[in-house]
Order: C-alpha cells, then sequence, then structure tokens
C-alpha cells in the first residue's frame, strides 16, 4: 500500500531530505509532487516555503483472525429438548408402547470366496550405494586484462593527468585508458575503496570526468570526449534511472497528472527522456536552469 507525507523547506531540495531523513528512506524508494514554490517575499514579508508531497511504498498489515471459541456443554444442552413439567390436576397420558420389529428375514449363508493364490513377488535386489556428487567449484570473475598505453599516445596523456589529480585526492587508484571509438576514450579506475570517487550519485565521478575533458582537449587539434568509470557505476546506474522512469510513468498514468523529478545532469536527463519515448500517453521535457534543471512527465491524451 502507498503512504504521502507533506514537507516543507526553504527550497525543494532542503524539504524532500527532510522528508527522506524522517521516513528513513533513500531517493529512489519515494515519488515526488510539488506542491508550492518557495516566495521570497518582499522585506521578509509573504514569504512562504516550499512544500512537496512524498509517496512511498510500505507492506500491506497481516490480519490475523480471531481462534473460534470451544462449543460448550452448557450451549449444548440449551438447545437440547426441555422437559415436560407437570401440572397440577393433569393427569399425564400413558406413553404408549413401542410396537416391537418385526423379525428379520434369515438370509442364506453365502459360499465362501476362494481367492487365487498369488505368485510371490520378486525379491528387489539392493542398490548399490551412489557416490555423493562433488561439489562444483564456483566460478570467479576473472580479473580485467589491460594493454598498457603506447608511449606519447592520448591514452597515456590521459592516464597520466588523471593519476596525478587521484593522487592529489589521496586516492591510490589505477586509471586504465581504452580507445573505444575514432573520438572516445574510457577510462576505468581499478583499486580498493572506489566509493568516494564516485560520490553521491557520481558527483565525485563527474568532476573528474569534466577535469580530464577540459585539460586534455586544451592541448590537442581536435576534439575527444573522455567517459571515467568506477565498478561499472554508469551502467548500473542507467538501469537504475529507467526503473525509476518507468515506475514515475506508471504513477502519472494512474493519476493522469504530470510530475517533476529531481534535479539531473543533462547525461541523466537524456537517459530519462530515452526511457519513455515510446511510452503511449506520456510525454517528457525539462524545465529549470543549470544546474537545477529537472525533466517532467505528463500525461497526454
Amino acid at each position: 500500500m502507498e503512504k504521502t507525507i507533506v514537507s516543507t523547506g526553504k527550497t525543494i531540495d532542503l524539504a524532500i531530505e527532510a522528508a527522506l531523513n524522517q521516513l528513513g528512506l533513500d531517493r529512489d524508494s519515494v515519488s515526488v509532487m510539488v506542491l508550492q514554490q518557495a516566495k521570497a517575499g518582499f522585506l521578509g514579508f509573504g514569504a512562504q516555503p516550499a512544500k512537496v508531497q512524498l509517496t512511498y511504498e510500505v507492506p500491506d498489515p497481516i490480519v490475523e483472525k480471531a481462534p473460534e471459541k470451544p462449543k460448550s456443554a452448557l450451549g449444548s444442552a440449551s438447545r437440547s429438548k426441555p422437559k415436560a413439567t407437570a401440572i397440577p390436576g393433569v393427569t399425564p397420558e400413558p406413553a404408549k408402547p413401542e410396537a416391537p420389529n418385526p423379525t428379520p428375514k434369515a438370509e442364506a449363508p453365502k459360499a465362501p470366496r476362494q481367492d487365487k493364490p498369488r505368485a510371490p513377488r520378486p525379491e528387489k535386489k539392493p542398490e548399490a550405494p551412489k557416490a555423493p556428487k562433488e561439489p562444483k567449484p564456483e566460478k570467479k570473475a576473472e580479473p580485467k586484462v589491460y594493454v598498457p598505453a603506447e608511449a606519447g599516445s592520448t591514452e597515456e596523456k590521459i592516464e597520466v593527468f588523471i593519476k596525478g589529480l587521484l593522487e592529489h585526492m589521496g586516492s591510490q587508484a589505477i586509471p586504465h585508458c581504452v580507445k573505444v571509438e575514432n573520438n572516445a576514450y574510457k577510462v576505468d579506475l581499478v583499486g580498493d575503496d572506489l566509493g568516494y570517487l564516485i560520490g553521491r550519485r557520481g558527483d565525485t565521478l563527474d568532476a573528474i570526468q569534466h577535469l580530464a575533458n577540459y585539460t586534455i582537449n586544451r592541448g590537442l587539434d581536435g576534439h575527444v570526449r573522455v567517459n571515467v568509470d568506477a565498478e561499472c557505476y554508469r551502467e548500473k546506474r542507467e538501469d537504475s534511472l529507467r526503473r525509476y522512469a518507468r515506475k514515475k510513468a506508471q504513477q502519472v498514468l494512474k493519476a493522469r497528472r504530470r510530475t517533476t523529478l529531481e534535479p539531473m545532469n543533462a547525461y541523466e536527463r537524456h537517459v530519462i527522456h530515452a526511457a519513455l519515448q515510446d511510452m503511449d500517453n506520456i510525454t517528457t521535457h525539462s524545465t529549470g536552469v543549470e544546474p537545477n534543471r529537472r525533466v517532467v512527465i505528463e500525461y497526454v491524451r
């Protein structure tokens, strides 16, 4: 079953964050509907906080059946026929004698049944004990092998820059760059404790990627595109966004009212638009100004 909660704050993000802290849920587990935009007012008068409504799912309550009460002997006795009571001055009628049952006719004795002798069953041979099955060895994921970048190549320049950037951040992760297209390069960060390099919803990873694109393109004649990833975060994030978009679209179809999603970067907005472009009675568009640009999912007939 679904439940809703209304929260207020100075901004829409602060109102959403306050509601999430109260519920103890993450952003992907709720749907947000903006009820009122924040207004600054004039000289402190007429200011209004932002108001949002969060919808979340909770498990249905389990209804326990009440145990049946045991039938008492008194209740059964009370439903029995009442006994006749004697009335003074009235002579009770004598009970009529019951007619004796007629003597049943003697049946002719049946001939004894002769069963045919059965053939003895063949004895089952004891089965040989089966050898215990050997447990199958678990398949371990083989580590990915990276080819070292050639000296003086663009891949080497990208690896050198990101390696120096990670050292300034106090990370021991190693970047491996691979050319995937004519002007596109993919960088995988390999190492331990990569969570803080990814950041909240990939913010830190996006910052590393932005700096790498800016620095590498400054020293080259043409334009190249550098995509930085760690622990396949980009692919997992795309799958999560597609599921989130379809879930929100189903809610819009059910309520026939549009909904506005949280602020996203251009790449994440593109994933949302692409996931819902072929869905019937649903249209999407973006609104707002960076970095608070959002996707609007709207119902159309």
